[in-house]
């Protein structure tokens, strides 16, 4: 599947740790249908859990990041 436009979302796996921030690990991507009615996930990975957090992008290194659960749920 070709696309040409920008991921509207970011797929991450949340590992949660104890004592420590949460581990996010970018995924995969979503794209907006062109009627603005759904998306198309693209995953480069599946969580062990089965949970994908959908957030929208922000400006910051493609790679994974450690953060404080409340910051970004």
């Amino acid at each position: 599947m070709a696309t040409t436009q920008q991921p509207t979302h970011r797929a991450y796996v949340v590992v949660k740790r104890e004592g420590a921030d949460d581990f996010w690990i970018n995924v995969g991507a979503a794209f907006a249908h062109q009627d603005g009615k759904g998306f198309n996930v693209i995953l480069q990975a599946q969580p062990i859990d089965g949970k994908i957090v959908l957030r929208e992008p922000q400006d910051e290194p493609e790679q994974n990041h450690r953060q404080s659960g409340s910051r970004r749920r």
